[in-house]
């Protein structure tokens, strides 16, 4: 298998590999609009959508949004890439009867029993600069299993190489060991076969 960088998240002109999502954001609930069914077929994924609770928009609305980007997705077939603050458990409550491809907590900031539950779902947990700067985070990545593992820049500044490569030291595994195991998670989610 040919390995490549991936970057499963990201804001920034990159060379890495990354995928195209469509979604409205919880905070862009009050102005924007749901994507057609056009935009969600040329789309990889449907994201970055879910909850916030520190942020000023309605919670009910971002939840009303929410479960509607969740059908949308279910029904076009589309993995989901989710953002999720202070909100796991509504988030998992809304995922609860849907039949997704694929679920991906970008940027996750968790704790282990949350992790937990997530990956026993086969749901997939993304970490960037700020994943990597959280204690409870940092202990889910040294302990989760690589076959559901993603590293993201997200907006910062820092090159996706960087990122492996902590990744990797805090695993202890080899850097092209990782990479590997994050190209055959994309491969299984976004190549069709």
């Amino acid at each position: 298998m040919k390995r490549e960088w991936i970057d499963i998240h990201t804001h920034r002109p990159t060379r890495a590999t990354t995928i195209r999502t469509v979604g409205v954001h919880p905070w862009q609930v009050t102005t924007a609009s749901l994507p057609t069914a056009d935009e969600i077929a040329a789309a990889d994924a449907v994201g970055e959508i879910g909850l916030d609770r520190a942020c000023d928009v309605p919670f009910e609305l971002q939840k009303q949004r929410f479960i509607e980007q969740l059908a949308l997705a279910e029904e076009h077939q589309k993995p989901v890439v989710l953002h999720v603050v202070r909100a796991f458990e509504e988030v998992m409550q809304c995922l609860t009867a849907r039949q997704l491809p694929a679920v991906i907590f970008h940027g996750f900031i968790g704790s282990l029993p949350q992790a937990a539950r997530a990956l026993q779902r086969g749901y997939y947990l993304s970490f960037g600069l700020r994943s990597l700067r959280s204690p409870k985070s940092l202990e889910v990545l040294q302990q989760m299993p690589l076959d559901r593992l993603f590293i993201e820049t997200d907006e910062a500044e820092t090159a996706i190489e960087a990122l492996y490569t902590e990744v990797a030291v805090r695993r202890n595994i080899p850097l092209e060991e990782l990479q590997e195991a994050i190209c055959k998670n994309y491969q299984r989610i976004f190549v069709k076969q």
